[in-house]
């Protein structure tokens, strides 16, 4: 497990958009056939989502469907072990991948009424349809993310720790632009 010290919280406040990364969180990989979701929604405690970029928001957590067989859960620490020995136990019947990713990712929280401004910069994706509630896989610029938007003014965006200085630099400078725009 990753020190939690060792990486500094950054916030930017220097345009219209606040940028804040979050603090660690556990996140899980799961690869498991589409017609096996009941079995796993069961092991899980709720119903994981059976469409793509669906996401289940739950109080610890949710689950996000990213894939045809994959599905990113992130939860409370509290709930780690119970979830890793459920799946355990799954594994003797259910053929499956559950993989511990926290300490793989960083995650940015983005808001601001002119978000999807700022994240266009980066990503080709039309925000119009890109609905609250949804998780995506996608770019930004050449990065690979998870996306995920909470409100119509705010969006987490979850990227892989070596790509985490380019992706914030990126949202910095254009946060800034878009501070002069105004």
């Amino acid at each position: 497990m990753a020190n939690t010290n060792a990486i500094e919280m950054l916030s930017d406040h220097s345009g219209p958009i606040k940028l804040l990364q979050l603090p660690e969180e556990v996140r899980f990989s799961l690869r498991i056939d589409v017609s096996l979701i009941a079995k796993a929604s069961k092991a899980l405690g709720f119903k994981l989502p059976d469409q793509i970029g669906a996401r289940t928001d739950v109080e610890t957590g949710y689950a996000a469907m990213l894939g045809p067989d994959e599905w990113v859960i992130k939860t409370s620490a509290e709930d780690r072990d119970s979830i890793a020995s459920a799946f355990t136990k799954l594994y003797k019947t259910t053929p499956h991948s559950l993989t511990d990713i926290s300490d793989r990712e960083i995650s940015i929280l983005l808001e601001g009424s002119e978000v999807t401004d700022l994240l266009a910069i980066g990503n080709p994706l039309d925000f119009r349809k890109f609905k609250v509630g949804r998780s995506e896989r996608t770019l930004f610029d050449t990065a690979q993310i998870v996306l995920h938007r909470d409100r119509d003014d705010s969006f987490k965006l979850d990227v892989w720790r070596s790509f985490f200085p380019h992706v914030w630099g990126m949202l910095i400078v254009g946060n800034r632009e878009l501070a002069v725009k105004m």
